[in-house]
């Protein structure tokens, strides 16, 4: 094994749960459950249409980004990279829009990729997978909220 020139960054420890934002799609807060059981990051969305701008494929949605609350409402576009097909824990395949926006973090950010998807029934609005961890962070899966603290108003108010 040989190993590699430069210096590697340190990586963020997180919980098994962990506020984060999504500034590319105008959610400054939501609570994220970290899956590494998950291969992809997912994302509660609803009243999902796919338009075209200037040429290009987008995604209009609608986000609940509150937990057990469906009246606060973020709608939110975003150019449209891919639709695949995911299987959930169940077993259940189901076919997916694909966007790309950047992940708030505590003080870092990045890009990640988020499939679509209505997660009503579920207890978090987001999964958080391992893909948008992967050389980044690791998982302290005995703690929570490692990184930061709810903000005092989350998403314009309350």
């Amino acid at each position: 094994m040989t190993a590699r020139k430069g210096r590697r960054r340190p990586k963020l420890v997180v919980g098994w749960r962990e506020w984060v934002g999504l500034p590319d799609l105008g959610i400054a807060c939501l609570k994220a459950k970290v899956d590494t059981g998950a291969r992809s990051s997912a994302l509660h969305a609803f009243d999902v249409e796919r338009f075209e701008r200037e040429g290009e494929a987008w995604v209009r949605f609608s986000v609940h980004p509150r937990q057990r609350d469906s009246v606060s409402t973020v709608r939110a576009e975003a150019p449209w990279i891919d639709e695949r097909v995911v299987r959930s824990s169940s077993g259940a395949a189901t076919r997916r829009p694909v966007v790309r926006c950047h992940l708030r973090l505590g003080e870092v950010s990045w890009p990640i990729e988020l499939t679509l998807i209505r997660r009503d029934v579920m207890g978090f609005r987001m999964l958080l997978g391992r893909q948008a961890l992967r050389r980044r962070c690791l998982v302290d899966p005995g703690r929570s909220y490692l990184v930061g603290s709810r903000p005092l108003r989350e998403n314009g108010g309350r």
